[in-house]
């Protein structure tokens, strides 16, 4: 038939009215536990009711961290979550995100009412909140005197940095009174002037947790001008002053952590920042030798002195090479001295006269022809031995090989 629908289109259309109710996404429902049961999976099913009725409930295994105790059957719980449809099935369950118990419900109430009512004033923004001093050397803490998590805090603190300086407040943390003991050990701590300040306890019920709820302590948390770190309780547990405080911290041994820095990281750190100096400074060290030693040797070469030296070697050099071209041209002149000299000694009448011959001269001048005499002039006749001197008596010139008298 044409207006018929399956069985499934028929669920998904329920589960979507469901979804799209706002009264439903969102809802506290208050019973007795009945018929519960832990999957393997981590998930938990039970059933809550009451004398009138009863409803399916289901709370996955992502969502454990909102169970503060183990559920029992007879308990008188309250259940927040959204009622949904199970399309496959075609019926709905509640889908629980928390479970308290019956008694903690109105706290519960009061919780969500004030949590929003401090959201909606802004205390709860980022821009409020003031950073941890990475440093601290002196640390408040506003906690009860006695318990785990006072000792917690001084036995990390101590690890991590044995010369920071732990100012306790001992404060009630619990029960009549312990707002305003926290409170006063805020304001105190602010006064005196420390860097941090810790506020918490160890872990509990809502009930116990309850003065760290309280607005008057939200406020202290607010306005003090000293940054706060909250730590109440364990990692599941939140309250109004986790949201105020400048950082939540999930346990107080946390917030030690988060507040006292490690002094043997820094040691180290410093140690590694000291190497990193001293190999910087002795890079630069021997740098700046190197350019002093430019400079130097520079310095030394254009200086006054070194320019005479350099003058003075170029010179010696120079006289050298001048003196050993001298030798070489007066080597070279010399021989052709020598060889002039053979020369001379093959042209010599001396010579020629140790060979026999004799050299005749006029007024010390050679006579080799007889147009340079006349008859009566004196000639000087040279021999092997001596001079002769003698008077032309006659001249007679030579004709074709025969002698003519004049």
């Amino acid at each position: 038939m044409a207006n018929a629908y399956s069985v499934e289109q028929v669920n998904q259309y329920i589960k979507r009215m469901f979804e799209q109710d706002f009264f439903l996404a969102k809802i506290m429902v208050k019973g007795e536990v009945s018929n519960c049961k832990y999957h393997s999976s981590g998930h938990i099913y039970f059933t809550l009711k009451d004398s009138n009725a009863t409803l399916a409930v289901v709370m996955f295994a992502s969502k454990r961290t909102g169970l503060k105790f183990k559920l029992q059957e007879g308990q008188k719980v309250v259940v927040t979550g959204s009622i949904e449809t199970y399309v496959r099935d075609g019926r709905y369950q509640l889908y629980a995100n928390q479970i308290v118990l019956d008694g903690a419900g109105e706290l519960f109430l009061k919780f969500e009412a004030l949590k929003r009512e401090l959201s909606e004033m802004g205390m709860f923004e980022d821009e409020y909140k003031q950073p941890i001093p990475e440093f601290s050397k002196t640390v408040g803490i506003v906690t009860a005197p006695t318990g785990a998590a006072v000792r917690d805090i001084i036995q990390i603190a101590s690890r991590r940095n044995p010369y920071v300086q732990l100012i306790l407040y001992p404060a009630l943390v619990q029960g009549e009174g312990a707002s305003d003991s926290i409170v006063e050990g805020i304001e105190i701590l602010d006064e005196y002037g420390v860097d941090v300040i810790i506020v918490g306890r160890g872990g509990g019920s809502m009930e116990d947790l309850w003065a760290f709820n309280e607005e008057k302590v939200a406020r202290a948390i607010f306005h003090c001008n000293t940054p706060v770190i909250s730590a109440v309780g364990h990692e599941t547990d939140i309250t109004i002053a986790d949201f105020v405080a400048d950082l939540r911290a999930p346990t107080p041994s946390a917030a030690a952590e988060l507040a006292v820095f490690d002094f043997g990281l820094v040691e180290e750190r410093m140690d590694e920042l000291r190497r990193r100096l001293k190999a910087g400074l002795d890079f630069q060290i021997e740098y700046k030798r190197h350019i002093y030693d430019s400079f130097v040797n520079r310095f030394r070469l254009l200086s006054p002195e070194n320019q005479i030296r350099e003058k003075r070697m170029m010179s010696l050099s120079l006289e050298q090479k001048m003196s050993g071209i001298m030798q070489r041209i007066l080597e070279k002149h010399r021989y052709q001295l020598a060889v002039y000299i053979e020369k001379l000694n093959g042209l010599s009448p001396t010579a020629k006269l140790n060979q026999g011959y004799s050299y005749v001269a006029k007024e010390n001048r050679n006579v080799s022809s007889i147009k340079q005499v006349t008859k009566g002039d004196c000639l000087d006749i040279y021999v092997t031995d001596g001079k002769i001197q003698t008077e032309v008596l006659s001249l007679e010139p030579l004709t074709h090989g025969k002698s003519r008298k004049s």
